[in-house]
């Protein structure tokens, strides 16, 4: 039987590189605050409880993830990271397991490294296995020095010998304890060092003067423990996690053209055989079918894309759904509550927000649609507009089938056009039409004849 698993998640740091009033690990890496990406990945991993240690900007870290699985600890002054896995003891009470300690600013951790610790540390029997990396230049980190039996200490940099500091293994601050025990250890430390603070690395001397084992396990790739404590890290862990996403993609039969520039979250998913052209974002639970084309500078957020659809460039769409084969943009706006049944054109300069099109409806340019019902086969000439708010209320228009609109209309709503009816060129409806009616307004023309040659002959001697 699979040992219990809590993860506790260090995340009460204000981070004052950052220069932010938002808590550092609030900032968004590829679409998803930092922390949030270690809840998931913690909640994948099947622990439970989670808990974030939460203290500077903790009402909107509580927020932020509000929805989440998780149950908050409090650290309401920092005393060190020790002192902040003393404060989730109570939200741990009566857990015994292996318990994972995570880093909030650390987004990148893969599930299958963090189950390799896990496995590590449960086959050596350890009482703690610390997550390590190499580094080319470890200069400011811990070290890690091994002996025979695991890991006989971890070093500071102020603190190691020349040959001490010669050594590349390097200590990333994620760790896998046995509890209840590492509560008992962090009990009897003190605070007696420069910083007055309690660290977590004191667990590790005070397993091992127990005669306890320490392990280490280390990481393939040293920027999955990268931590996150600037703008510049931020854009580069930003620029890690997209190209992780990217790849995914590319292997699951997405072509992008230029994965560089791609911004792709990782809630996204995409159908086979689609092509995404540079600069396309597409953000929080979008969905794409298969063979769609994506085409520069479009933003999709939270949208239901299906099959063989090709949005041109410049387009933005939200919270819309697109059924197969429809064509938008370039330079469409589709909003809120927008949904194309199917074989639907929406051209330049057109937007929608609360329209339903039936399937081959089609409105190919410069229009606004909103709060509108259309059937199918429905044409919606150039410059049409439903004029849905009175200044109070927001009301509906329906259009039936195989409606024919001409350029320049307005719909005054609450209107209903009936099926297979007309509409004249510069109309402005007002009234119901009935069922295959012609429905036009104009004013009546006319013709003054000669009136622009008199006219400019008079002009021209005034100037005189």
């Amino acid at each position: 039987m699979p040992k219990k698993l809590a993860a506790v998640i260090l995340a009460a740091g204000q981070g004052t590189r950052m220069k932010s009033q938002l808590p550092k690990v609030l900032h968004p890496v590829a679409g998803r605050p930092m922390l949030s990406h270690v809840v998931k990945t913690a909640g994948t991993l099947g622990a439970l409880p989670i808990v974030p240690v939460i203290g500077h900007g903790a009402e909107q870290v509580r927020q932020v993830l509000a929805e989440e699985p998780v149950t908050f600890a409090l650290q309401e002054e920092q005393l060190g990271t020790g002192h902040a896995l003393l404060c989730a003891e109570d939200s741990l009470k009566g857990f015994t397991g292996d318990l994972l300690l995570l880093c909030g600013d650390v987004p990148l951790l893969r599930e299958t490294t963090l189950r390799e610790l896990l496995q590590h540390h449960q086959k050596t029997a350890a009482s703690v296995t610390i997550l390590t990396a190499q580094m080319q230049d470890p200069t400011g980190y811990g070290r890690i020095i091994r002996g025979e039996n695991g890991v006989e200490r971890i070093v500071e940099e102020k603190d190691a010998s020349r040959s001490e500091r010669q050594v590349d293994e390097i200590n990333t601050g994620i760790y896998v304890f046995r509890a209840p025990e590492a509560f008992e250890f962090l009990r009897g430390l003190d605070n007696s060092n420069a910083q007055g603070e309690y660290y977590l690395t004191d667990i590790v001397a005070a397993a091992r003067k127990a005669g306890e084992r320490i392990e280490a396990l280390l990481i393939d790739t040293a920027a999955e423990a990268m931590g996150i404590n600037d703008r510049v890290q931020l854009a580069e862990a930003g620029a890690l996690m997209r190209q992780r996403i990217n790849e995914g993609h590319q292997r699951a039969g997405v072509t992008l053209v230029d994965p560089a520039t791609t911004y792709i979250e990782p809630d996204v998913v995409i159908g086979s055989d689609s092509l995404l052209h540079p600069n396309v974002h597409l953000r929080g639970k979008t969905t794409i079918g298969s063979g769609c084309e994506i085409e520069p500078g479009v933003v999709v957020t939270d949208c239901s894309i299906a099959d063989q659809v090709h949005l041109k460039p410049g387009s933005v769409l939200s919270e819309s759904s697109l059924g197969d084969a429809c064509a938008v943009g370039p330079m469409a706006h589709l909003r809120p509550g927008t949904v194309l049944n199917g074989n639907n054109k929406i051209g330049n300069f057109v937007e929608t927000k609360k329209a339903v099109f039936g399937e081959k409806s089609q409105a190919s340019h410069l229009t606004y649609i909103g709060d509108a019902s259309l059937g199918k086969n429905v044409n919606i000439g150039c410059g049409t507009i439903t004029c849905n708010y009175d200044g109070v209320n927001k009301h509906q228009t329906t259009i039936g089938d195989d409606v024919f609109v001409g350029s320049d209309t307005q719909f005054v709503a609450p209107v209903t056009i009936g099926r297979g009816s007309l509409i004249g060129a510069g109309s402005t409806i007002t009234k119901d039409v009935p069922e295959d009616a012609l429905a036009i307004t104009r004013a009546e023309q006319k013709n003054v004849a000669g009136w622009a040659i008199r006219n400019r002959q008079k002009l021209q001697k005034q100037k005189k």
